[in-house]
């Protein structure tokens, strides 16, 4: 593999468990691996970032983690998936038992070059360089438009308006599925899946079976550029932000991070686990509130001490683990916080400390 930087580094923040790659393709991981999600052939534990020995010679371009599993995708359009054993949670039954502690080529998609993957709680969905839309997992009620078994490995097309229509990006909720598509008068919206809570985005709690244009953006007439996951019954301007150029994008399950084209970090939502990056606040009863929901957007001026730019955030979308957060900043420098009890921040905590509220600088190189 020619180690010659070609695309941007990587780093993502899953449940529990992390992976960074470099701009040269290299995989690194680091957290919990109780099923073998980190690849290196066991299932203990990691508290430093760790290099995959086993992709050798292969360029990794994108990763996706979810409980326990973690896909990579390589410049060559190939899917590598190690951990459980599935496409979807294993309360489906018997599947995700069995667990894969190396990474394994995909078979199922070998005819498909894929660009992008993303995962949810019960679901797979790969992104082609045609920019067709393929899921795997929780299809048995026609809940991501198609009739499948629950364990059904192989990859389903996903039907409906998105047939003939190119997408350029998906992103996984919990239960559902956002798609960025680019039709002739510009990009546009989608969603698919689960509709509890309104997230779906069209202002109602009904489940979508098939993709369905979101309808809000072209009334605030909006061009949409990138998507992220999160529970909103309909699109919303964030009047805080008004006057801020957004060039980055990340949620969690209840939080939102926001980059803006000087560097600038805004966070706002719950925030469990130090996640947020904001100082500990003390309450009205001068008892200090460790870890206070921020409910409109604030600067993260933990970040701002960091003097260089940040171009990306990874933070943990899952109900099930307490969230942890990474920062990237353009020379490639890795910055963590939030949970750090499984090693998911890749250093060591002391004094039986389980996160990092301010963030520190991860030991790995992701030039």
């Amino acid at each position: 593999m020619d180690d010659t930087p070609t695309q941007w580094p990587q780093a993502i923040a899953g449940p529990g468990h992390s992976i960074a790659v470099t701009s040269s393709g290299v995989v690194y991981s680091f957290g919990s691996n109780s099923s073998g999600q980190l690849g290196h052939g066991t299932t203990e534990e990691e508290w430093r970032p760790r290099p995959i020995r086993s992709l050798q010679g292969i360029r990794i371009i994108q990763a996706a983690a979810g409980t326990g599993r973690t896909m990579l995708i390589s410049d060559a359009g190939e899917v590598y998936a190690f951990g459980k054993d599935c496409f979807g949670e294993a309360e489906y039954g018997v599947q995700g038992t069995k667990t894969v502690a190396t990474p394994q080529l995909v078979e199922s998609l070998k005819n498909i070059f894929v660009v992008q993957a993303a995962m949810g709680n019960f679901f797979t969905a790969v992104l082609s360089r045609e920019g067709r839309i393929y899921t795997f997992s929780w299809g048995n009620d026609g809940r991501l438009g198609h009739q499948t078994e629950p364990n059904d490995v192989e990859p389903h097309p996903l039907l409906g308006a998105l047939e003939n229509i190119p997408v350029v990006q998906i992103a996984a909720g919990f239960c559902y599925l956002l798609v960025l598509a680019c039709q002739p008068s510009g990009m546009s919206v989608y969603s698919v899946g689960c509709g509890l809570g309104g997230k779906l985005g069209h202002g109602s709690r009904t489940d979508e079976k098939y993709p369905r244009l979101i309808e809000q953006f072209q009334l605030l007439n909006l061009q949409p550029m990138v998507v992220a996951a999160e529970c909103e019954s309909v699109p919303k301007v964030v009047d805080a932000l008004s006057k801020v150029k957004a060039v980055h994008v990340a949620t969690g399950d209840y939080t939102t991070f926001v980059v803006s084209d000087d560097g600038d970090v805004y966070s706002f939502g719950c925030g469990e686990s130090a996640s947020l990056g904001h100082n500990a606040a003390a309450a009205d009863d001068g008892q200090v509130n460790r870890h206070p929901n921020v409910l409109s957007p604030e600067l993260v001026t933990s970040l701002k001490e960091v003097k260089e730019r940040v171009v990306q955030i990874s933070l943990t979308n899952s109900v099930y683990w307490n969230a942890h957060t990474f920062a990237l900043t353009e020379s490639g420098k890795l910055y963590a916080f939030g949970a750090g009890d499984k090693g998911q921040l890749g250093m060591e905590l002391v004094n039986n400390q389980t996160e990092r509220g301010n963030p520190e600088q991860v030991d790995v190189d992701l030039r």
